[in-house]
């Protein structure tokens, strides 16, 4: 789905090469974040005993990764930035375009049995393309790419340099308007 996305692309006059972005270690900075937000908002719920358990485990770890650990993840910010701002400088992309996920959507009900850390390595494994970003902080854009073979929609993100939305969703609209995604309908 991805691939028939960068040949319209292409087609539509623009330049589409296959790129390899070096993440790193990003994954490191990406969890103390996560959880630490996680325990601040926790905090300000009205009744934290209706919180799932899974979300209550993030809010201890969460608990636990603040401060130092925390404030050693935002300081490898700047070399994040730097690392995968070299695709959009010095090898002049502007758009990277990858899938959203890595497999067709789970079913309903699909983590409702798992625990914490179980959800969250899946959910990892399912969504290697989105979550960098979410640590980088940069903007995306998730568009239709198509449908699995049972119908389930498929989508793909445009995903960008800092202050790059403009841009995004400019080429977002670019190929609405030529797959006409609106005529596209899952059966029911």
């Amino acid at each position: 789905a991805v691939t028939a996305l960068a040949e319209t692309l292409a087609r539509l006059g623009h330049h589409v090469e296959e790129a390899r972005p070096r993440y790193g270690l990003i994954g490191l900075a990406f969890v103390p974040r996560a959880t630490v937000g996680i325990a601040e908002f926790a905090a300000r719920h009205p009744e934290p005993a209706l919180l799932d358990p899974r979300t209550r485990s993030a809010l201890r770890n969460g608990t636990r990764l603040g401060g130092r650990v925390v404030r050693a993840a935002r300081a490898r910010e700047v070399r994040q930035h730097r690392r995968i701002g070299a695709l959009f400088d010095a090898s002049g992309f502007d758009v990277l375009l990858t899938p959203t996920t890595a497999a067709p959507p789970p079913r309903i009900g699909a983590f409702d049995r798992l625990g914490a850390w179980r959800t969250d390595v899946t959910m990892a494994a399912a969504c290697p393309y989105a979550w960098p970003w979410n640590v980088l902080g940069w903007p995306g854009v998730n568009v239709p790419a198509g449908f699995t073979r049972s119908g389930l929609p498929v989508g793909a993100q445009l995903l960008g340099p800092s202050r790059s939305e403009e841009r995004l969703i400019a080429l977002a609209a670019q190929l609405e308007d030529d797959l006409r995604w609106f005529e596209h309908r899952p059966p029911d």
